[in-house]
């Protein structure tokens, strides 16, 4: 497959391959001088890709993760995002919690509802951090 096919494939645009592989994210077959080639495994690089953009990783966290051909140091990469995948994930539900939380409050004044101030009370923390004490 051409560039413009793998492009129109994923609703991306061209220079956005061509940076992949400057990066070094993908590596596509050179026909014809410098005509690119895309083959089955880089499509499901490209998926990969733009999976992990999803969750929030940067492009050099994708390379690390991709790239990388010793099987335990590839563990110790995933382990580690991972984590941080699932610490992230957590936070988007307690703030969806949130959300769905003041979408049921009738309430004037949402800071005040009790139900509204027990989903927060874990954050409110009894000593405040030393930047913010006067």
């Amino acid at each position: 497959m051409s560039i413009g096919d793998i492009a129109a494939r994923f609703g991306l645009a061209t220079h956005v391959l061509r940076h992949w592989e400057a990066m070094g994210l993908l590596a596509p077959t050179r026909i014809g001088g410098d005509r690119r080639r895309y083959g089955i495994d880089d499509l499901y690089r490209v998926a990969a890709i733009l999976r992990a953009k999803e969750a929030g990783f940067s492009l050099d966290d994708v390379r690390e993760m991709i790239n990388t051909s010793d099987p335990a140091e590839r563990h110790a990469i995933l382990v580690r995002r991972r984590a941080e995948l699932a610490r992230r994930i957590a936070e988007a539900q307690a703030s969806l919690e949130l959300i769905d939380c003041a979408l049921d409050c009738e309430h004037e004044d949402l800071p005040s509802c009790p139900h509204f101030q027990a989903m927060l009370a874990e954050r409110i923390s009894p000593d405040p951090p030393p930047h913010a004490r006067v």
